[in-house]
This record gives C-alpha cells, sequence and structure tokens, in this order.
C-alpha cells in the first residue's frame, strides 16, 4: 500500500471524529500537524513543551520565548515498544494492545521529541534515521 493509500485510509477512519489533543496547547489544532514549542529571543534555542514564563536555557535564563511551531518532519534517532499498561491516567484500548514510542531529532530544531508511533505502522519496519512526520492521531 503507498504512502498515499495509507494516509487516506487513516483519513476515513477519522474524518468523523473529533480530534484533541492529548495535553492541551502542545500541538497545532487546525491546518498541518506541528508541536508548539518556544524559542529564545537572544539564543534561538528551542524549547519543547513551551514554557512562557521563563527560558530553560542557562546561559540566557532571562530571555525572552515566543511561540513557535516546531518542525513537522524529523529523523528517528531511538525507539522503543512497551508491552506493559501504563499506570492511570493514562486509558489503554481494552484489551491493551503494545504500543511504540519514537525518539525523533526535529529537522530544523535539531532537538529529541518522543512521541507515539501511529498505530498502523509496523515498528518491525523502523531504521535509525528514517524520516517521519508529526501527525495528529
Amino acid at each position: 500500500m503507498s504512502n498515499a493509500e495509507l494516509q487516506n485510509k487513516r483519513d476515513s477512519k477519522t474524518s468523523n471524529k473529533t480530534q484533541l489533543a492529548a495535553i492541551e496547547g502542545w500541538m497545532t489544532t487546525d491546518g498541518e500537524a506541528r508541536l508548539v514549542g518556544g524559542r529564545g529571543a537572544e539564543t534561538g534555542s528551542y524549547f519543547f513543551p513551551k514554557n512562557m514564563a521563563f527560558s530553560r536555557n542557562p546561559s540566557a535564563p532571562s530571555e525572552e520565548i515566543a511561540e513557535v511551531h516546531l518542525s513537522a518532519r524529523g529523523r528517528v534517532w531511538s525507539w522503543t515498544t512497551n508491552h506493559y499498561k501504563p499506570p492511570a491516567p493514562y486509558m489503554p484500548a481494552d484489551p491493551f494492545v503494545p504500543y511504540t514510542v519514537l525518539a525523533v531529532e526535529l529537522d530544523e530544531e535539531r532537538m529529541v521529541v518522543l512521541g507515539r508511533l501511529a498505530p498502523d505502522c509496523d515498528p518491525a519496519t523502523l531504521t535509525s534515521g528514517a524520516e517521519v512526520e508529526v501527525e495528529r492521531g
């Protein structure tokens, strides 16, 4: 199945469902799926999740932080498949299904973020350095 066919399959499954962010403010809610982060005005350092109150850069703790949309693409840095049911408040499927978590280095920011592999993707096909894209799901 081609990438376009997979996307159409995913779209048809989710087109009638309301999608909510797992944590409010961490991802854009319309248009292209993007993580919402912060960027230091002086140093250009990126942060995720965003924290507009102060800089987490120890060399510029008082710099102003601007809200930015982070890269939608990155490269797989590492991954692991979890075969245990996480504790509350996580609400797993019933019955529980193992899931894969990716560490992805974002293209522009060169920072590593964690995210869940889409359930219809096979973790056995993952390779370090493979290009991936943020999506709502």
